[in-house]
């Protein structure tokens, strides 16, 4: 049975300095993850989907298997412009953007650079559930240094959470031994 086409009716523009691009999330259907990652790149959209191995067990067999760290989303790095989200937006298996009426909220470029470091240094994450508020520190030194989140303690094990904010997702590493720096809260938007 054919997937019906997403109808949008509009698209927030964003504010253009040159062609300046923004990072987003996509929610995909379920397991359609890497499906959506290859439509995406063949419509030459820049994409980031973060993986991570798990070790999946069958009765007759074990595997790792490279699977989505935020099952359900995947990001890409677009322009304001209304065609080319239109373009991402009409790809087989996305459900939309992920925000405020469907329009997407760009994700800093700082939170999507911290998710590849971490990654790329190998350094064992999981899933951890959102956090709003907290004490924002940095790691000073290793192959972590200047990475950002919240720090948080579990029967004496120090993480820190590093959010997407977009997606409400979160991911935790255990930064015993490194250094770490404390930053000032977050200002809190008057109304």
């Amino acid at each position: 049975m054919p997937e019906s086409p997403i109808v949008v009716t509009e698209c927030e523009r964003l504010p253009q300095a040159g062609s300046e691009r923004y990072w987003f999330a996509l929610g995909t259907r379920s397991r359609h993850e890497k499906k959506v990652l290859a439509l995406l790149e063949a419509k030459g959209v820049e994409t980031f989907l973060p993986l991570i191995s798990q070790l999946h067990r069958w009765s007759d067999r074990k595997k790792l298997v490279r699977v989505p760290l935020f099952p359900g989303y995947l990001f890409v790095r677009l322009d304001g412009t209304t065609d080319v989200r239109l373009r991402a937006l009409e790809t087989r298996g996305i459900v939309g953007f992920v925000g405020s009426g469907g329009k997407g909220l760009p994700i800093p470029d700082k939170q999507i650079e911290d998710i590849q470091t971490v990654l790329a240094s190998q350094a064992p994450c999981t899933l951890f559930p959102f956090l709003r508020a907290g004490q924002r520190v940095r790691i000073r030194g290793g192959c972590l240094d200047g990475i950002e989140g919240i720090l948080v303690a579990r029967n004496d094990d120090r993480s820190l959470v590093i959010s997407v904010e977009p997606i409400l997702q979160s991911v935790a590493i255990r930064i015993e031994g490194y250094e770490i720096e404390v930053l000032a809260p977050p200002r809190s938007s008057a109304a």
